[in-house]
């Protein structure tokens, strides 16, 4: 674990992801308790719609499938609504992917790809972080 610190600095809590199968009730939802000023937006690539509330100083994210057969779906097909998962900013993605690398860590994503808001982001197996998937966003 040791490794990992090193290799990813002082990560902060960047954003948490919400899986939803109504992506306009759960905006609804999130309203009633206080949150305001979403942005909406499809990720075609990633087969889904977003939507972002700002939150102190980082984001909630809710992620509704926009194909049956896409990746989204089947999770919530799987296991219902809920976290999806937790996302880090990071510095540099490209050195803390490589460093991750070469500690041993199951990365999804080797290079960086484009996610919400136009970020570069990359994802960490959940068999490396207890289960959990975890995203890494260059801050």
């Amino acid at each position: 674990m040791a490794e990992w610190k090193a290799t990813i600095g002082n990560p902060v809590l960047h954003h948490v992801a919400v899986v939803v199968a109504d992506l306009d009730e759960a905006v609804a939802r999130y309203r009633q308790l206080g949150f305001g000023g979403e942005e909406r937006f499809v990720l075609a690539e990633q087969a889904v719609e977003v939507a972002t509330f700002r939150s102190g100083q980082g984001w909630i994210e809710m992620i509704c499938p926009t194909d049956p057969e896409g990746p989204i779906a089947r999770f919530l097909v799987k296991r219902g609504e809920g976290l999806h998962h937790v996302a880090y900013a990071v510095p540099d993605l490209p050195a803390v992917l490589a460093g991750l690398g070469d500690a041993g860590v199951r990365l999804i994503d080797t290079v960086p790809r484009t996610g919400a808001h136009g970020w570069r982001i990359a994802f960490i197996h959940p068999e490396s972080c207890g289960g959990v998937l975890t995203e890494l966003v260059e801050a």
